[in-house]
């Protein structure tokens, strides 16, 4: 079978530093390829291609998923580890970007400042993906939608209608109001999903990213924060979470652990949201902490297909990026 994705042609060449990079009819598109690739309908080869990784956080589904999503599309990958490169030891960043953009054909960077990857995207004539970066992290958002419409908008059906499907929808956030939960509400917004972010005071998500998803929803969801896990998550169709102390907050675990008692994704909150209810989570997790055993383990639970996801939105991905839907 045979399609047409010819809405992704303007990304070529283009980065994606954020889900707001991408507008809702692409996104929507992104997904609908990443669902032809996943049921093997769609084949697009991108042989003589090369993909840079320049990852200064650790990673196994990241790093595997781009790896691999990459060979699948017939090219290869370069992992550019800081820690035997020029990269660890202080040279320029505008230098990296354009030397790396005479080597390779678009990098995938996961760091801590958004600002570093910025500036890499400045100075290379490659495209540039956010991997991870403390502000964002736009693969995992649709890797997270694809699983989300696998499951209301029917796994089988390659059709637009299946993926405009999602539009209404609720995806609840329960925890930190973190990287992933910005590009979450991103992302929903573009799609028309309702995003709720459940979470203790102090623990919000940005001001300006919330404000920037109410734009971009505008009329047709709504974007709501509260401190109330059980309001979250109530009638939900989808239940998120997420660890409570992210990379680099390691030595704030103890004191998030009494910040955010009762926000642990456990039965009884799964037992608050739409029966048909779906439970998510990034991973890595901490069973007893922010999800319990019980429910990453449970019947609900789509965790590992959304990991498996990954790989297939990604593969869209760089297909667009690098002018593999072209024609």
């Amino acid at each position: 079978m045979a399609f047409s994705f010819a809405a992704l042609n303007p990304l070529q060449g283009h980065d994606l530093l954020s889900s707001a990079d991408l507008n809702g009819y692409q996104t929507l598109e992104l997904l609908r390829l990443a669902a032809a690739l996943k049921r093997g309908e769609q084949r697009i080869d991108l042989g003589g291609k090369v993909l840079g990784l320049i990852f200064q956080k650790a990673s196994t589904r990241t790093r595997v998923s781009f790896s691999v999503a990459m060979a699948r599309l017939g090219g290869q990958t370069l992992d550019l580890n800081p820690a035997v490169t020029q990269v660890g030891r202080g040279e320029p960043i505008a230098d990296t970007a354009r030397v790396l953009s005479r080597y390779v054909d678009v990098l995938a960077i996961r760091t801590f400042a958004q600002s570093e990857l910025e500036e890499y995207a400045h100075w290379a004539s490659i495209p540039v993906i956010n991997a991870l970066t403390d502000l964002e992290h736009p693969c995992q958002a649709l890797a997270d939608y694809l699983t989300l419409q696998e499951a209301f908008c029917g796994s089988g059906s390659s059709s637009r209608a299946a993926a405009d499907g999602l539009a209404g929808l609720t995806l609840a956030y329960v925890g930190d109001g973190n990287n992933v939960a910005h590009s979450l509400l991103l992302c929903g917004a573009l799609l028309g999903v309702n995003v709720r972010i459940g979470c203790p005071p102090g623990f919000e998500p940005s001001a300006q990213v919330l404000d920037h998803a109410r734009q971009l929803a505008g009329s047709r969801s709504s974007i709501e924060v509260s401190h109330d896990p059980v309001a979250a998550v109530r009638g939900a169709h989808g239940l998120y979470t997420d660890v409570w102390a992210s990379m680099g907050q390691e030595q704030e675990q103890r004191q998030r652990e009494q910040a955010f008692a009762g926000f642990c994704l456990d039965e009884n909150l799964l037992a608050e949201a739409d029966p048909r209810a779906i439970v998510l989570h990034c991973l890595p997790a901490h069973r007893g902490e922010e999800i319990s055993a019980g429910v990453i383990e449970g019947s609900a639970s789509r965790v590992f297909d959304q990991a498996e996801n990954r790989l297939h939105v990604q593969q869209a991905l760089l297909a667009a990026l690098l002018g593999g839907v072209a024609g």
